[in-house]
């Protein structure tokens, strides 16, 4: 028979939201600061073609 889960505190589900905050904030930052050195050219892990090749 079908037993209901024990309900999570809110500690614990205010925790894991702040966690999944956090990790998606850092993402965002790795992001934008990658963009921002490929847009001034001082990227030296990304390989970037500045020049659009127009027909």
């Amino acid at each position: 028979m079908a037993v209901p889960k024990k309900r999570t505190s809110k500690s614990k589900k205010n925790s894991r939201k702040a966690n999944w905050k956090k990790q998606a904030n850092l993402q965002a930052k790795q992001a934008f600061s990658l963009a921002q050195s490929v847009l001034t050219g001082k990227s030296k892990s990304f390989i970037y073609n500045s020049q659009v090749d127009e027909e």
